[in-house]
């Protein structure tokens, strides 16, 4: 099968780009780091003005309505920038959830403010033996807190350092509850893969970043009179890089179009493990390329190291992801055997 982005998508991500370029991310960052949301939150009402935090809002919530590959597309440039805030949980997660609820006017009460950019929203989902996380819960304005087939508003507990200055991360507990119903546990599951697909493109799209960082680097600094990007061993290094984001993108691309396939959680699961080891392999190239100026704070490349390191298990670990695509791909060979059988 042959994919391509079309026209109107490809417009799309350039027209996002754009904007993050001249929103001057780097320094919303910083400021987001330091306790100062004002600038991020700026990006943030202009990213809801482009239609991004709106591209998974039905319509009747003063959405977009879009599929799964335009979050993908806008996200993946989101990765690109940096971008500062909950902003997988704000256009991503929440959106599904709250528009799969049976019988809630949580969608009416929520969901045009986190469209028109207005709110910023945050979620955590209780995970066995782990306690439930929300980042950014001190600047969100709805915090949820999803529990198996049971939704509440959470309340924000205490802080959890995070590798990332600038993902600030708390403890969440239940308070009010929004929903509960068998249905939840279904739209919860399908809420939670859409953060993952989500993180998987922002991941793509900061490996991208490094990438181009390392390369333009590679070609201004020189050694024995001659940019280093001229080495080979420099050249490999970079050419691994690129072949590694070439190979997680139709990964990424595919787990947007199945996402309402039974096969969605195996998908974005295989999507996130992809583009997050083709994430942490242009981070490790761009610092090596970079030598000790990558180390340092004030050097913008370490706004992508940080979050490369961060995004990679915030939305499960490696291990987790494993575990389902190999719990999928069992399931698949029982059907498969008892098919047989039956024929």
């Amino acid at each position: 099968m042959r994919f391509a982005l079309s026209t109107e998508q490809t417009d799309f991500a350039a027209s996002v780009r754009k904007l993050l370029d001249a929103g001057r991310t780097p320094t919303a960052v910083r400021a987001w780091a330091n306790g100062d949301s004002r600038p991020g939150r700026a990006l943030i009402e202009q990213l809801a003005g482009a239609g991004v935090l709106g591209l998974a809002v039905d319509e009747a919530y003063g959405g977009v309505g879009a599929d799964p590959i335009d979050l993908v597309v806008a996200f993946v440039e989101i990765g690109r920038s940096a971008a500062p805030g909950p902003l997988v949980e704000t256009a991503a997660a929440i959106p599904v959830l709250l528009q799969s609820l049976p019988k809630s006017d949580a969608a009416e009460r929520w969901l045009p403010g986190l469209a028109e950019g207005t709110a910023l929203g945050t979620v955590a989902f209780a995970t066995p033996g782990l306690d439930p996380v929300a980042l950014d819960a001190d600047v969100a304005d709805v915090t949820l807190l999803v529990d198996s087939a049971q939704v509440f508003l959470g309340e924000r507990g205490a802080a959890i350092r995070s590798v990332d200055p600038a993902r600030k991360l708390f403890a969440v507990t239940a308070a009010e509850l929004v929903a509960g119903d068998d249905r939840v546990l279904e739209a919860g599951a399908v809420a939670f893969d859409t953060g993952v697909l989500a993180a998987a493109a922002q991941l793509l799209g900061a490996g991208r970043a490094l990438l181009h960082a390392a390369t333009e680097y590679a070609k201004q600094r020189k050694q024995f009179g001659k940019p280093i990007g001229e080495f080979q061993a420099v050249k490999q290094k970079l050419a691994d890089v690129l072949i590694a984001l070439d190979l997680a993108e139709p990964l990424l691309y595919r787990a947007g179009l199945t996402m309402g396939e039974p096969t969605r959680s195996r998908d974005v699961s295989a999507a996130i493990l992809a583009c997050g080891d083709a994430a942490h392999t242009a981070a490790r190239a761009a610092l090596q390329v970079h030598g000790a100026i990558g180390y340092t704070a004030e050097y913008d490349l370490s706004l992508w190291l940080t979050k490369v390191t961060a995004l990679r298990a915030a939305w499960g670990t490696p291990d987790l992801h494993r575990a389902r695509i190999a719990r999928a791909l069992r399931d698949e060979a029982v059907r498969d055997r008892a098919l047989r059988g039956t024929a």
